[in-house]
């Protein structure tokens, strides 16, 4: 339960690279496989670049979508794999007209920056991770300032909601626990735009690392010793920074590459506090495990083209894993994956736009030799389809 709990925990924060992120919040994140930063505009721009919204069109943009998030079954080499899941994720964002005469905007985004579930039938599995499931709301308000002509900053504050589901049982041994935790923590972000001209944008952004200090309740069985009461536990959420170029040609095709670098390293071990007098089943569910997670990198590229009403995009990434094959585990069987996307939109008239994107997500196969897991995980795959409309008024 402490191995599952933590990963849950620290994977909220995984929003630029390694674990089950979800950078695609919108639907331009979705169809440009998140290389969408340095040309970040519109309702979303809140988000991914709050420096850029002082580059909108003089008007209030909002932009409500709905995401579809399939996740494949992940067949191990002993003849087995994971549950097949889905889930739809809504997600908001909102970027203000000029206000006063220095043109500064405001901008607010509600997204699920993080999500992870996994349940396993298999004996073997199931005793560390017959269900993982983690939830995160992220509600990001944001301020954007011309500094000059050419240049802007944003500055956002970041309130992160989480909610996990833990379950293991490795009947007929009788070892298990069932455990729920919750945590409300808060950072901040920030973005540098330069656009010295109309064509060319450079964007830089920061997201800080969180503390999660998450409080829950733990039934514990261990070889009939039993526990059943409060448990804690306190991990990093890593710092993330992207670097962004962006250039558009004059036959309105705008080519973006980013540079993610995702600071895992914050996570070295789990240490999980229980409540009450210590008993051999705290002491085995609670023993400190070593994680050595590693810093992690990013490569993505998009391209945008107009055609008069419409919008077309397309998009490749390439992202790292933080997991080494040491710690590694059956609640997060992580690989460096290739993402391909696409996806388009069509302005309708003057206030309203629709559009969608779709992304895949295809984890590379991995063999671990750890001491608890002998064998391949292959064929991890995500599917995800993003549809929305956005409104500017």
């Amino acid at each position: 339960m402490k191995r599952s709990l933590v990963l849950s925990a620290a994977l909220t924060a995984a929003l630029s690279a390694g674990g089950y992120k979800i950078p695609e919040s919108s639907i331009n994140a979705t169809a440009l496989s998140a290389a969408y930063v340095a040309n970040s505009h519109g309702a979303d721009a809140a988000y991914y670049n709050p420096a850029a919204m002082v580059y909108n069109d003089n008007a209030n943009f909002l932009e409500v979508d709905a995401t579809y998030i399939g996740l494949s079954p992940i067949d191990f080499s002993d003849g087995y794999g994971s549950k097949k899941e889905s889930f739809l994720v809504p997600t908001l964002h909102y970027s203000s007209k000029k206000l006063g005469e220095n043109g500064g905007r405001v901008g607010l985004s509600i997204v699920a920056p993080s999500g992870l579930s996994k349940r396993w039938d298999n004996p073997a599995a199931k005793a560390s991770a017959k269900e993982f499931t983690l939830k995160t709301i992220e509600v990001n308000p944001s301020v954007a300032i011309p500094l000059s002509e050419t240049v802007s900053m944003g500055v956002g504050f970041r309130m992160v909601r989480t909610e996990g589901v833990v379950k293991s049982d490795a009947a007929p041994v009788p070892v298990s626990r069932d455990m729920s935790g919750d945590a409300a923590d808060y950072g901040y972000n920030m973005a540098v735009n330069y656009r010295p001209q109309s064509n060319v944008s450079l964007a830089a952004t920061y997201r800080s690392k969180i503390n999660l200090n998450i409080d829950g309740n733990a039934d514990l069985n261990f070889l009939g010793n039993l526990y059943s009461g409060s448990t804690s536990v306190t991990v990093p959420m890593p710092a993330a920074l992207s670097l962004a170029a962006a250039y558009t040609f004059e036959s309105g095709t705008t080519v973006e590459a980013v540079y993610e670098r995702t600071y895992w390293s914050a996570y070295k071990q789990l240490d999980f506090n229980y409540g009450g007098t210590p008993n051999p089943a705290t002491a085995y569910f609670g023993a400190t495990l070593n994680k050595n997670w590693k810093n992690t990198n990013t490569y993505r590229l998009g391209v945008t083209q107009k055609i008069d009403q419409w919008t077309a995009m397309a998009g490749v990434a390439y992202d790292e894993t933080p997991v080494p094959e040491t710690s590694l585990g059956y609640e997060l069987p992580d690989a460096d994956a290739f993402m391909v996307s696409l996806g388009g939109r069509y302005q309708m008239d003057e206030h309203w736009d629709i559009g969608f994107g779709s992304l895949i997500d295809m984890k590379k196969d991995r063999t671990v030799h750890n001491g608890s897991i002998d064998g391949e995980f292959s064929n991890a795959r995500a599917y995800l389809v993003t549809c929305g409309i956005e409104y500017r008024f």
